[in-house]
């Protein structure tokens, strides 16, 4: 039965086409899309070598031709089946958390928990080495919740230690959050330590951690973490398409937050009510994102969950160090700090020929887009190991790297 509507380019020309999801057309159709996003240099796809949105599978787009109404039963079932995996993927019993989608970024999400959970009267000790530990300041900042920053190198963890120190000397906060994975560098946060400092300081304090780009590939129990509320986002490591964020909470805390949201449409109570009640969102959810998004946490399970999509991204990251190490690149972190294995940094080569602009254009030229970096300390640019990437791809990745260099008149091994 024909079931979808499309419509893509060819020649220059919109042509409508009926088409069975998953059959050959189909195929035909997002290769001609992809196509579409190209310049006069190039007429290949792009391969996404950046921490989100990332490059998800052709079976996940597919997924999206269906079109659903908002309160159509096999909606909202999917709803319900993506809640309830996000909760077991967390490593935590349904008695105890809930998972909460919400249209938007993943830092709609992030400002969600943060206008909900904290009380009008609240503080949150916001534990920053990054650009992504900042933003949380600056959303603190518009929301006029009081906040104190305790701020660490862009290329070293939070120090437990510290954290320790602070909570023993300052009873007065609510709420202590920290981001696990620090994409703008690729430092990995001591997520577990500090929560159980946390709990053992100030045990009345909800531990809130941004796990924005490492939920779905590294593996994490929030209870073993002693965390209370957990953000991340659909485009991340889960692989599907950008649209909505979710937050998972525990529940007991997040029921006795009525009234406190600064904002209506983020008011994570709320939007936890409306879909207890119905399991509808209660403004237009991201259909067409949604149905991705059951699709890839399907595909995740059939890679062998966390642990098996992890083993790819530590493959992935493997012949890229490696590769990039050959080429004379230097890494931004210290070895020590090479836990993380989803985005890695790379310091800017002193040669007078290069530029990164045109490194970045030429290789984006090649279908290779890397991404330029976040930290305030060091010229640096970063290349993901996420998202629909294989080992292959991060060779090829290289092969385009020596190219580019060679153009540019870049001397390689870089000295």
């Amino acid at each position: 039965m024909l079931k979808t509507v499309e419509r893509y380019l060819v020649n220059k020309r919109v042509v409508t086409s009926l088409i069975r999801p998953g059959t050959a057309t189909v195929r035909r159709c997002f290769g001609v899309a992809a196509m579409q996003m190209q310049n006069n240099k190039t007429t290949q796809p792009k391969k996404l070598f950046t921490p989100g949105p990332l490059g998800v599978s052709l079976s996940t787009k597919e997924a999206m031709l269906a079109d659903f109404g908002s309160r159509d039963v096999a909606f909202v079932d999917t709803v319900k089946f993506i809640r309830k995996r996000l909760v077991e993927i967390a490593g935590v019993s349904h008695d105890e958390y809930t998972a909460v989608p919400l249209q938007g970024s993943g830092t709609y999400s992030l400002e969600s928990v943060l206008t909900t959970i904290v009380p009008k009267k609240g503080k949150v000790l916001i534990l920053e080495n990054g650009a992504y530990g900042r933003r949380q300041a600056a959303i603190c900042k518009v929301l006029n919740i009081e906040h104190r920053v305790e701020s660490f190198g862009e290329n070293e963890q939070v120090s437990p230690k510290r954290v320790e120190q602070i909570l023993g000397h300052d009873t007065s906060f609510t709420t202590v959050s920290v981001v696990h994975c620090e994409t703008s560098s690729g430092v990995l946060n001591p997520v577990i330590e500090i929560g159980e400092i946390v709990r053992k300081k100030a045990p009345h304090v909800q531990y809130f951690i941004d796990a924005m780009s490492s939920f779905g590939a590294i593996p994490f129990n929030m209870k073993e973490a002693n965390c209370d509320y957990m953000v991340s986002s659909a485009n991340k490591c889960i692989e599907g398409v950008p649209g909505f964020g979710y937050a998972i909470c525990r529940t007991k805390h997040l029921k006795s937050c009525q009234g406190i949201s600064r904002s209506l449409s983020l008011d994570l109570y709320e939007q936890y009510m409306g879909l207890e009640k119905n399991g509808q969102f209660r403004f237009t959810p991201p259909t067409h994102t949604m149905l991705a998004f059951r699709k890839a946490l399907e595909e995740l399970d059939a890679e062998g969950g966390v642990e098996g999509r992890a083993n790819r991204y530590k493959a992935n990251r493997k012949v890229l160090r490696e590769g990039m190490a050959e080429l004379g690149f230097e890494e931004y972190l210290d070895e020590s700090l090479q836990d993380a294995y989803i985005i890695t940094s790379f310091k800017y080569p002193t040669q007078k020929d290069f530029d990164f602009k045109t490194f970045y254009e030429k290789l984006s030229d090649k279908g290779q887009v890397i991404y330029p970096g976040k930290v305030l300390d060091a010229d640096v640019f970063r290349i993901g190991n996420i998202g629909h990437l294989f080992p292959e791809d991060m060779e090829k990745l290289l092969e385009c790297i020596k190219e580019v260099c060679n153009e540019m008149n870049v001397t390689l091994p870089l000295n």
